[in-house]
C-alpha cells in the first residue's frame, strides 16, 4: 500500500498538479486505501493545528514588510547606493547585483521575491552596459540564494516551528553563511571579470557618493533594527517582523514619500495572496508528515541510515546529497516542511546541532531553485528576462558548482554556522 501511495504522489507531480494539492490527495488517497474513517474525520482538524503556531505569524508580517519596502522605494536606493560604491570596478554592476541581493535579503526573506524584483531591474540594466543577457539573469538567478539565508528568512521561521529550534539562533547562524556567499560569489565574477574583459562604469563624485549614503541611511533601519532587537532580547523574531513593518510603512510615506495611500489595498492584497499560498502548503504539508509519522517511516529512515554508519559526517553527506537530488523535483518549502519530522530524530541521534543542521536543510533546498529541471527560481528568471530555459541553466552551472562548495565547506566546517550564535548564548 505504501508503494501505491508513493507511487501515485509522482504520478500526480509528473502530470503538473500543484504540490500544495499533489500533498492532501496523496494523503486522503492513503487514508481512503486505509479504510480508518477516524482518520478522515481527524483531517480538518490537522490541517488547521499544522498553523496554530505563533513563531507562523511572523511569514505574513515580513512579506508585507517587503511589499511596504518595495513599494516606498526603500530597495531602489539599496541598488543605487551599491552601484553608486563599487560600479566604477571592472564588472561592477555585477558586483552591484551580487551586493544588492546581501542587502534586500534582510528585507525580503524570501528568494523567489527577491530573483523576480532584480531581474526586472539589473537584467535590463546590466544589458544596456554590455553584459551578456544569459549571465545577467543567472547571475541575478544565483544572487537571489543569500535571501534565505540571511535574517530574516521565511525558511528559517518554517524549519524552526517545526523542529522547535530558536528562529533568533537561526536568523544568527544565517549572517556568515550569507556573507560567505557573497563573497564566494564576486569571487567567481572576478575570475570571469578578467577573463571576458567585463565593462566598467563611470566613477562617482564623493558628492554623490555621500548624497546616497544619507538617502539610503533610513532604509538601512529595517535590518538594523531587526537585528539588534533579536539580539537585545527587546523583541522576538515575530515581533521584530511587526516593528519591520511599521518602521518600512514610516520611511515611505513620511521620509521618502513614495509610498502612497492608495496603493497600501494593492499591497495588503498581494500580501494575503501570498501568505495564502505559503499557508496551504504548509497545511497540506502537515497532513502529509501525519501520514508519514502514521507508517512509522521516519523511524525506518532512521534505522536504515544508522544501520549504513554511525559516523555524523558520513550522515551528512548522505543527507546532502539527498537535498540536492530531492530539490530538482520538489519546492524547497515543500521539502523542508515534509523532511524536517523525519530527520529530526537523526539529528538528535547524531548529536547534530539543530541549529547547524537548519542552516544545511535550508541552504540545500534553496540551492534547488537554481537546479533543473523544477528549479522555480529558473523558470521566473527565464520568464521575466525572457531568456531561453536551457541557456539560462547553462549559465547557471558556474554559480551553483560554487553554492555547492560552499554548502559543503558549511557542513563540514561547524564554527562558520555556529560562531554567532555561540558567541550570543543562543
Amino acid at each position: 500500500m505504501t508503494f501505491l501511495v508513493v507511487f501515485m504522489f509522482f504520478v500526480f507531480l509528473l502530470i503538473g498538479i500543484p504540490i500544495s494539492l499533489v500533498l492532501g490527495m496523496t494523503t486522503i488517497l492513503y487514508f481512503l486505501l486505509v479504510g480508518d474513517s477516524m482518520l478522515l474525520e481527524s483531517t480538518p482538524m490537522r490541517l488547521f493545528s499544522g498553523l496554530e503556531n505563533f513563531g507562523l505569524l511572523a511569514i505574513p508580517l515580513f512579506m508585507l514588510a517587503g511589499e511596504l519596502m518595495n513599494g516606498g522605494g526603500i530597495t531602489t536606493r539599496l541598488v543605487k547606493f551599491t552601484k553608486v560604491l563599487i560600479g566604477h570596478v571592472r564588472g561592477g554592476l555585477a558586483y552591484v547585483t551580487i551586493v544588492s541581493n546581501m542587502f534586500l535579503a534582510s528585507i525580503l526573506g524570501s528568494a523567489n521575491a527577491q530573483a523576480a524584483m532584480m531581474s526586472k531591474v539589473m537584467v535590463p540594466e546590466m544589458e544596456r552596459e554590455g553584459y551578456n543577457k544569459e549571465f545577467s539573469s543567472a547571475l541575478t538567478l544565483a544572487s537571489s540564494i543569500v535571501a534565505p539565508i540571511i535574517p530574516p528568512s521565511m525558511i528559517f521561521i518554517i524549519y524552526g516551528t517545526l523542529s522547535g529550534t530558536s528562529i533568533g539562533g537561526l536568523f544568527m547562524a544565517g549572517i556568515v553563511p550569507g556573507i560567505m556567499y557573497g563573497v564566494g560569489f564576486i569571487s567567481l565574477i572576478a575570475f570571469l571579470g578578467y577573463k571576458h574583459n567585463f565593462p566598467k562604469s563611470e566613477r562617482a563624485t564623493g558628492k554623490e557618493i555621500i548624497q546616497s549614503m544619507l538617502n539610503v541611511l533610513p532604509a538601512l533601519l529595517v535590518p538594523f533594527i531587526i537585528i539588534v532587537g533579536i539580539l537585545s532580547g527587546v523583541f522576538t523574531a515575530t515581533e521584530s517582523a511587526a516593528i519591520a513593518c511599521a518602521i518600512a510603512f514610516l520611511i515611505g510615506v513620511f521620509w521618502y514619500k513614495e509610498l502612497k495611500w492608495k496603493e497600501l489595498p494593492t499591497i495588503l492584497v498581494n500580501t494575503v495572496i501570498s501568505t495564502a499560498t505559503v499557508t496551504f502548503l504548509i497545511a497540506m504539508a502537515n497532513i502529509f508528515g501525519w501520514m508519514i509519522a502514521f507508517e512509522q517511516i521516519p523511524q525506518m529512515i532512521a534505522n536504515g541510515m544508522l544501520s549504513l554508519s554511525e559516523n555524523p559526517f558520513v550522515f551528512l553527506l548522505l543527507v546532502n546529497i539527498m537535498l540536492l537530488l530531492l530539490g530538482m523535483v520538489l519546492d524547497g518549502i515543500a521539502a523542508l516542511i515534509i523532511l524536517t519530522p523525519v530527520l529530526m530524530p537523526l539529528v538528535t541521534a547524531f548529536q547534530i546541532d539543530p541549529i547547524h543542521f537548519g542552516v544545511i536543510i535550508c541552504i540545500n533546498l534553496t540551492i534547488g531553485l537554481l537546479t533543473p529541471p523544477v528549479g522555480t527560481g529558473l523558470f521566473i528568471v527565464s520568464s521575466i528576462a525572457e531568456v531561453k530555459f536551457e541557456r539560462l541553466v547553462k549559465a547557471t552551472m558556474p554559480f551553483l558548482v560554487m553554492g555547492i562548495v560552499i554548502l559543503f565547506v558549511l557542513t563540514y566546517w561547524e564554527d562558520s554556522v555556529m560562531f554567532i550564535p555561540r558567541l550570543l548564548g543562543l
